[in-house]
């Protein structure tokens, strides 16, 4: 009896052993939730053998809710069907289409999108969240940003608020709204991948790619919908995807807000964008560079050049010099410059810091146009001299009071042009451009350069009530 009394006490006292190993160091490797909801502690054998904490406090765990963004953003974010007429006419020619999204910023109509939703088009129709309908008239656009944008005569309309793209930090949820082919909105969610990102899409040397990377779902059609915060704000437009397929693979690319702010609200007032620019040549400082110019990291924009003239110039930089900052902003690399520099107009100043020589500095510049000027662009109104032969301006205000309408005022036709053989004269007042009105010479000169052949000016003289329309072909 003594045996098995002994064997029970020896059983016993192996299972409080094993139980007491166990809840000391193997049962504290599993998550305890404790406190408030995102209060987690790891705690387990290698904790005690290295000395670490693993009480991290998964604050980001939480469910996220994306409905109240997505209530915000849909209504106002459209489907946009853009159609390009070619050849020669009803019988000759061809007519095709590019489809995209565009979004409303203004509840009376006017419209952000993609400029090559819209390039090159002859008509453009938007439709709304609710299937409404509307010719849209395009107010400008941009190449070197890709942005346009676009006006639509109804009131009341749902819009999306600006956000600041600049608070925007990589892991932050967003969403891509878009209207594709007409199927309604769509939305996704990701996260910002990365900021400032350049991937040598846009073309030319003056072209700003500072594009926000996600990996929201962005596939064709989704072109100029809004990409926004998970408050409904809007902190970016859809432009772009990376993929070898011809579909989503993970990498979409947006125009940040606060660039595009800036753009529209050019387009808007003056009619063309006022393109500012420092008057340098740049590019990315490598881990080399960094060590020969004895910089303590390898950020910073790097200047080859300093054009004569420009406001670099004016204000002291060099070839050789880093530009450290604009503004306070510490920079990485070019696109970021590229952009700070894009949101501003000729005649502003920015605050430089620089390196020179294993020193930082600090200057004033003022921001100067293409032409080293700082004053306001605005269309010179001989554009189109060369193409049909006429020269344009804006009315002004006396004109206008006189006129009561604005349009684009003819002030010379030249002998033996194109429009000379339809008998119009100077004076008359250019309303409308195959039937799209137009406000001013900017408007005009965009709406004719844009017509592939037939074009039809509608408008009056002053004095007299009739309309007067001549209808001409653009010479091939």
């Amino acid at each position: 009896m003594q045996k098995y009394l002994s064997l029970v006490f020896a059983c016993v006292l192996s299972s409080l052993l094993s139980i007491f190993l166990y809840t000391r160091f193997i049962q504290s490797n599993r998550v305890v939730w404790s406190g408030e909801a995102g209060d987690a502690r790891y705690t387990g054998l290698v904790d005690k053998l290295f000395n670490t904490r693993s009480n991290k406090g998964f604050l980001s765990a939480a469910p996220t809710n994306f409905i109240e963004s997505a209530e915000v953003a849909t209504p106002a974010v459209v489907n946009i069907r853009a159609l390009i007429q070619s050849g020669n006419g009803i019988w000759g020619g061809s007519v095709s289409g590019s489809s995209g999204s565009g979004v409303i910023m203004t509840p009376d109509g006017y419209i952000v999108t993609n400029h090559h939703v819209i390039d090159k088009s002859t008509d453009i129709k938007v439709t709304l969240a609710d299937k409404r309908e509307y010719k849209a008239k395009l107010v400008g656009s941009d190449p070197s940003t890709d942005i346009a944008l676009l006006k639509i005569d109804e009131s009341d309309l749902p819009f999306i608020l600006f956000g600041n793209s600049d608070s925007l930090q990589v892991g932050e949820w967003v969403l891509a709204v878009g209207n594709p082919f007409n199927l309604e909105s769509t939305v996704t969610a990701g996260i910002i991948s990365a900021k400032g990102r350049n991937i040598n899409i846009l073309g030319g040397g003056t072209s700003i790619e500072s594009f926000i990377q996600t990996d929201a779902a962005v596939n064709p059609g989704n072109s100029g919908g809004a990409l926004v915060n998970t408050v409904g704000e809007l902190i970016g437009i859809n432009t772009a995807i990376i993929t070898e397929s011809g579909s989503y693979e993970g990498y979409s690319f947006a125009v940040p807000s606060n660039l595009v702010q800036k753009i529209i609200g050019d387009i808007r007032e003056f009619g063309v964008v006022q393109r500012a620019f420092l008057g340098v040549a740049i590019e990315d400082v490598d881990n080399e560079r960094a060590r020969e110019l004895g910089l303590p990291s390898a950020q910073g924009v790097y200047v080859t050049r300093v054009n004569a003239d420009g406001g670099a110039a004016d204000a002291g930089l060099r070839d050789g010099d880093v530009i450290l900052g604009l503004n306070d902003v510490r920079l990485k690399r070019t696109p970021e410059l590229q952009e700070l520099v894009g949101r501003f107009r000729p005649g502003q100043e920015l605050t430089v810091e620089y390196w020179r020589q294993g020193k930082k500095y600090k200057t004033r510049v003022v921001l100067k146009d293409s032409r080293n000027t700082t004053s306001v662009a605005r269309v010179a109104g001989d554009e189109l001299q060369d193409d049909i032969g006429i020269e344009l301006r804006d009315v002004n205000k006396e004109e206008q009071r006189v006129l009561r309408m604005p349009g684009a005022l003819v002030t010379s036709v030249k002998r033996g042009s194109i429009v000379y053989d339809t008998n119009m004269q100077p004076g008359f007042l250019i309303t409308s451009v195959n039937g799209n009105r137009v406000n001013n010479a900017a408007e005009a000169i965009d709406a004719i350069k844009r017509a592939y052949n037939s074009l039809a000016l509608d408008g009056y003289y002053e004095g007299e009530p009739d309309l007067y329309s001549y209808r001409f072909k653009k010479r091939e």
